[in-house]
């Protein structure tokens, strides 16, 4: 099952991107006194009181210029406030279609402006739950200014200071309270599940196209044809298969401005609802910074992945070609180095068939299970080999185990987790894959005191 979705939506300079590092944990945003800093959606996974659910952080659209009305300031005579572009309406209504949770964010500093009203006008209508939070709620003033904002008609304001972390407990209460049930799932679900992604114009489409048989995607060549992610099964070997064809997602800075923007989040969403993501890439223009964006999408969701290299049949080739192709890819690619390569040609047919198969595998190296026995086996040997020292003090694994599938996750008893070097962390991943195999999977090392639960 996919993740609930919880989307930040709100106007430019108000602090999602703060917030969203906070609820997620990390450092993840680009955070900067500028509006609009932040180009593209970023997404992140939360858990608080054991569930866990993705959060969409949206960027703020700069209004355009020369938009502005008057808005009471405190009973004053007004000040001026922004409007709203129809990119911003655009945002908080892809939010209402997408999310399971809309956090609409104000400025508790400057209270509610004209922009604010407008966005809570259109999310009054959606049928989703809507929570407010007035960020920068960092002293008294400012917290007797987040009463201003019942005048939008969402209910309470909750104070919060996304800098310093005030009141985002209470507002992740909120937001769990409202999450759908996590023993909501479908009972008519597919055995494999495929999320076809990549930029625009690499041949999404037309690898469904070929996949299925028949045309059930529009081909075009222009870039974005595409805008909403389509679904559709067919059957493979006995397995019911769904496959999801996405708009292009594109890296930050590169995103149009409209319709194209908003497609990112509907691409994000079909890779936290496959098991298995396809990544298409052009042969003709190679591996694009924008490509391995997205597999970083994937890796980070914890998802399989396969790199299909497309329109192979346009490349000029020799007897080295091929093997020159897969070291360039493997080298930019190094992050994802265990996912399958597979050079096809959605419009000749060549290999569409093996993309399948690829799935088929990937998604059965998600379901292995491996038993504690022999995780504990393979790791004392590791260890043994390769002992690791963190400023003088070396690394204990007293117990390992595999808790999980689909992604295979395994849990590390050590004595300080805070010895760990990433680089030693990913020695073992590599001990496990040589052992075990897991081609085409993200894996999941988690690493625990010994004393903790």
């Amino acid at each position: 099952m996919a993740r609930p979705v919880v989307a930040i939506v709100g106007r430019p300079n108000v602090g999602k991107s703060t917030l969203f590092n906070r609820l997620i944990g990390e450092r993840r945003a680009v955070m900067h006194d500028v509006p609009g800093t932040t180009r593209d959606r970023l997404y992140g996974v939360a858990e608080w009181r054991g569930r866990e659910f993705t959060v969409i952080d949206t960027g703020g659209i700069e209004p355009e210029p020369g938009l502005a009305r008057a808005v009471p300031d405190n009973g004053g005579p007004g000040r001026w406030g922004t409007l709203p572009t129809v990119e911003i309406l655009g945002q908080a209504r892809e939010a209402m279609d997408e999310a399971d949770v809309i956090l609409f964010v104000v400025d508790a500093a400057s209270g509610p402006v004209a922009a604010d009203v407008d966005v809570a006008d259109l999310l009054r209508r959606s049928r989703k739950p809507v929570l407010l939070g007035a960020n920068k709620a960092d002293g008294l003033r400012q917290g007797r200014n987040a009463v201003e904002f019942f005048e939008l008609g969402l209910g309470e304001a909750i104070p919060i200071s996304s800098l310093h972390g005030t009141g985002t407990g209470d507002l992740l209460d909120e937001i769990v309270d409202r999450l759908p049930p996590s023993e909501e799932a479908a009972e008519d679900e597919a055995d494999l599940s495929i999320a076809i992604v990549g930029r625009p114009n690499v041949g999404k489409s037309s690898l469904l196209n070929a996949l299925l048989g028949r045309q059930r995607a529009i081909v075009s060549p222009v870039p974005g044809t595409t805008r909403d992610p389509i679904d559709t099964e067919l059957r493979f070997e006995g397995l019911r298969v769904l496959l999801i064809d996405t708009a292009g997602i594109r890296r930050r800075g590169k995103i149009d401005r409209g319709v194209e923007k908003f497609s990112v989040l509907r691409a994000v969403r079909a890779i936290e609802r496959a098991e298995v993501a396809v990544l298409v890439i052009d042969a003709a223009e190679g591996l694009t910074a924008q490509d391995t964006h997205v597999a970083g999408y994937v890796r980070d969701a914890r998802k399989g992945l396969i790199v299909a290299v497309n329109k192979w049949d346009l490349i000029e080739k020799d007897q080295h070609t091929t093997d020159e192709f897969t070291v360039r890819i493997r080298r930019e690619l190094e992050f994802v180095d265990w996912a399958p390569l597979l050079f096809i040609s959605a419009q000749t047919g060549q290999r569409v068939r093996r993309v399948l198969e690829f799935a088929r595998d990937v998604q059965a190296a998600r379901d292995t299970r491996i038993p504690t026995p022999k995780v504990i086996e393979l790791v004392r040997a590791a260890v043994a080999r390769h002992p690791h020292n963190e400023r003088g003090r070396q690394l204990k694994i007293f117990y390992a185990t595999q808790a999980a599938v689909r992604p295979p996750t395994f849990v590390f008893f050590v004595n300080d987790p805070k010895l760990l070097h990433f680089s030693y962390e990913r020695y073992l991943e590599n001990q496990l894959r040589a052992a075990f195999g897991f081609e085409g999977t993200a894996l999941r090392l988690v690493f625990r005191a010994r004393n903790e639960s």
